[in-house]
């Protein structure tokens, strides 16, 4: 990320998604020339020439390798220390039972009633109507059965109105008729870190202040032995992925003493998000999806789907040379309407090509989970827009958008 910082002014915030480097770093911007050089094939010397020649400035080679130790020193090198700590943190995750809720007490509150009580006033008695009944969310035409939800994954701070009208549309569900035997949850979540497979499952006991949540067995070993590739094999980036424990964290609260269970599944596509593929043409992830329908089908009426997905990220923290004035944020809008609307038309492969053609630019942060949700519905299902926000940075202007949708079918 694009930061200022008080040493270094305009910098560089490098964070290691999976986790395995405990601490960002932050570097001058003016060293990107040198960082964009660690390829792993350049010796020290060449990275310094070759800066040099790129930018007409001087570089120094001790400069170079100060800032190689540095950043080794952090573990943020892809070096044999590097490669090793991974493998013990990897496999110290692997063998505990319980997925620790890693956000609490700095994206959402870690006191259980603190957080409950956030949870009430803050979001849920947004969307409400004024005495604290819940709403009617699903328009009078449609289904009123609720059959998968899309809510942000910022942290609770920001989008708290987001999470509201999200989470208040699934608490009038559960206290309606339809919903009484619904008694697993199945998560969908971007992976911010790199997946070396299109999707991945977390089977351990989530934890939250509230309570934990049980992993479902049953369904995860059916999407394991019909998907073409190890489903857990990404399995460690689940520890430190926030877009899926917040949303265990409202389950949790809504569900309160109600005995329920959940599939943590990230959704990162893998090469068909990087190449701008449909996943229907992959068969990796053609065969997972598949199976998620499938044990869904088994299961009429007892299961839930629910996409921890946020929209656009542009601005200068994103590495916009610029904040979008308001010309630009109103084409934003435009854009993610568009792209919302191919979301509650139910049309997957339309919202996955209309995401893709401008996905380096808007920088879209749910595609993966919405697409599969959508794949994931009965073909009959409806979706209905609950909210739409732009979260504007107050201090350099960055943008991060997100809506909250219901389907019902």
């Amino acid at each position: 990320m694009v930061i200022q910082d008080e040493r270094h002014g305009r910098a560089l915030m490098l964070r290691d998604t999976e986790g395995i480097a405990p601490s960002p770093v932050v570097v001058p911007a003016a060293s990107a020339a040198v960082l964009a050089r660690f390829d792993g094939r350049r010796p020290i010397d060449e990275i310094a020439r070759d800066v040099a020649r790129s930018t007409g400035q001087h570089v120094d080679a001790a400069h170079v390798s100060q800032l190689a130790d540095e950043l080794e020193r952090a573990w943020m090198l892809d070096s044999p220390r590097f490669q090793a700590r991974r493998r013990s943190v990897v496999q110290s995750f692997d063998a505990a039972p319980i997925r620790m809720a890693a956000h609490a007490g700095g994206a959402y509150h870690g006191d259980r009633r603190k957080l409950a009580d956030f949870i009430e006033r803050k979001c849920l008695q947004v969307a409400r109507p004024q005495g604290g009944a819940t709403r009617a969310v699903a328009p009078q035409s449609a289904p009123t059965r609720m059959v998968g939800l899309c809510a942000p994954h910022m942290d609770l701070w920001r989008a708290a109105a987001g999470y509201g009208h999200a989470y208040a549309a699934l608490e009038q569900a559960l206290a309606g008729p339809g919903l009484e035997q619904v008694d697993t949850f199945v998560l969908l979540g971007t992976s911010h870190a790199a997946m070396r497979r299109p999707y991945a499952v977390c089977e351990k006991t989530f934890a939250t202040p509230l309570g934990p949540l049980e992993p479902d067995r049953e369904m995860i070993a059916e999407l394991a032995a019909a998907s073409r590739f190890d489903v857990r094999e990404d399995q460690y980036l689940h520890k430190n992925e926030h877009s899926i424990e917040f949303q265990a964290v409202f389950v949790r609260h809504l569900l309160g003493g109600r005995a329920a269970s959940i599939v943590p599944i990230l959704c990162g596509l893998s090469e068909c998000q990087a190449r701008r593929r449909d996943p229907a043409q992959d068969d990796g992830a053609e065969s997972f999806l598949r199976a998620l329908r499938d044990a869904l089908a088994k299961r009429p009426g007892r299961v839930l789907v629910i996409a921890g997905a946020d929209l656009a990220h542009v601005g200068p923290r994103f590495g916009d040379p610029a904040p979008l004035d308001e010309r630009q944020r109103t084409a934003l809008r435009d854009r993610d309407l568009a792209s919302i609307e191919r979301a509650t038309s139910i049309d997957a492969p339309g919202f996955f090509v209309d995401v893709a053609r401008d996905l380096a630019s808007r920088r879209i942060c749910g595609l993966g989970p919405i697409y599969t949700l959508l794949r994931a519905l009965p073909p009959s299902s409806r979706g209905e827009m609950l909210h739409y926000e732009q979260c504007v940075d107050p201090e350099e202007g960055s943008i991060v958008s997100h809506t909250s949708l219901g389907f019902y079918g």
